[in-house]
């Protein structure tokens, strides 16, 4: 069954919508995005025109693979076999129509490991660009919450309008730390912190550490980001606001609370574990060259 490409977000959500919510782990980034972009506009994330897409392994058959691009973002796949994202490689390689005007050139693509490298494959093959690993990432999900081993001091509060400022330049200073974009930094910044999303670790009445926790959807909470400056790095900030932005996502009825971490970066996998996350699946981000 090839895959149905779209760029109408209430036919994807109209006809994949069951199967993120059924899967909300391994579709989290295709649930917070779609939400935003219902909320937003669908030109939130750029000018270039949203893609989406649905597989189902049989004709007329239940859902079982689906995507989006925002532009000029690169894919992100959701949960679906490996065959499946084969397919759709080939299909965005060689279908015009599957790349609407305005979406740009493809440039990588992130997702579950199994299905990003096959995807990565398919693409190299169909095209003859190189593929190669950008960033290895592993999610996690919250199993029972527990106190850091060595709780910090301070305490945990919310955001507010008085934070705005720091909240901007330490959302900037997370974005060139780990190598992505945030468009719209400042609103996100206004939108999260209006929402109740964001929650700072004071010390000695100071914010020493940020993280959020993202709106329910389908049951579910994203943690992040979660960010300390460098010099407050080392005094267990990190693990006690991720605590706190956990504890505050299970208070509004998340049944699944997730984070994901770099694997180049053993210190958050370790701190994370301690306070009860455990793994789910390991993705990757692929880069395509000439």
């Amino acid at each position: 069954m090839p895959w149905t490409i779209s760029s109408s977000l209430d036919d994807f959500r109209a006809r994949a919508g069951g199967f993120l919510a059924a899967h909300p782990a391994e579709n989290t980034v295709l649930l917070t995005i779609t939400d935003r972009l219902a909320a937003r506009g669908p030109h939130y994330y750029g000018d270039g025109v949203p893609v989406f897409g649905w597989w189902s392994a049989e004709p007329d058959g239940p859902v079982a693979g689906a995507f989006l691009r925002t532009p000029p973002f690169t894919p992100r796949l959701g949960l679906m076999p490996e065959s499946a994202a084969a397919e759709l490689a080939a299909e965005l390689a060689t279908e015009p129509a599957a790349r609407p005007a305005g979406s740009g050139a493809l440039t990588g693509v992130a997702g579950g490991a199994p299905a990003a490298l096959a995807f990565g494959a398919a693409w190299a093959g169909a095209t003859g660009a190189t593929s190669t690993v950008r960033t290895n990432e592993r999610l996690y999900r919250l199993g029972e919450l527990a106190d850091p081993p060595r709780p910090p001091s301070g305490r945990s509060r919310l955001a507010g309008a008085d934070d705005r400022e720091l909240l901007i330049r330490w959302f900037a200073e997370f974005a060139d730390e780990v190598d992505i974009r945030i468009p719209n930094l400042a609103t996100v910044v206004d939108d999260r912190t209006a929402a109740g999303q964001l929650h700072l670790w004071e010390d000695g009445g100071r914010p020493v550490a940020v993280a959020g926790a993202s709106a329910v959807i389908a049951g579910m909470s994203r943690i992040g980001p979660v960010y300390t400056p460098g010099d407050a790095r080392g005094r267990g900030y990190a693990s006690g606001v991720t605590a706190a932005a956990s504890a505050a996502a299970l208070a509004r009825g998340a049944a699944e609370v997730l984070l994901y971490t770099d694997l180049a970066n053993p210190t958050s996998n370790s701190i994370y574990q301690q306070i009860g996350y455990r793994p789910v699946e390991d993705c990757v981000e692929l880069a395509f060259g000439d």
